[in-house]
């Protein structure tokens, strides 16, 4: 059994849970400055919400209806128990249900290893995003 579960949520009811997250991950761990972590894309994007057993949340990632995945954090006391690549799983699952066939992402240097693993591949030259390095990576659904 998991520690955990993953739900989707809304931005308008989820948003201090997703704040929370992404606050920690973004802002405070990797200096995101806070003016870029907040965008109009929350309001129309689908999140999912991963929470442990006694409901705080944990992780989450959104999926915008054109195809982009993004905003994907888990917090750092969860990572390496396989909470990123659930999320991961679920959001594809969600954008085969809305029959999206093309998935983009932007992902930090680092997190290139973990997105390949699950068929995304490199489409763009390295790029600077909140002065973290990035590249553009794709994925064909089926």
């Amino acid at each position: 059994m998991n520690s955990y579960t993953i739900r989707t949520a809304s931005w308008q009811d989820d948003h201090l849970a997703l704040r929370m997250v992404r606050e920690a991950v973004f802002i405070c761990e990797q200096h995101v400055p806070v003016e870029l972590e907040w965008d109009e894309c929350d309001a129309r994007a689908l999140h999912l919400l991963a929470i442990d057993l006694v409901d705080n949340p944990i992780a989450t990632a959104r999926l915008l209806p054109e195809g982009v995945i993004g905003r994907m954090a888990v917090l750092k006391e969860w990572r390496g128990r396989d909470v990123g690549g659930a999320l991961l799983l679920r959001l594809l699952e969600e954008a085969r249900k809305r029959q999206i066939h093309q998935i983009t992402l932007s992902a930090q240097l680092h997190a290139v290893p973990f997105y390949a693993k699950f068929g995304f591949q490199i489409t763009g030259e390295e790029f600077m995003d909140a002065g973290i390095p990035h590249v553009r990576m794709n994925l064909r659904l089926s």
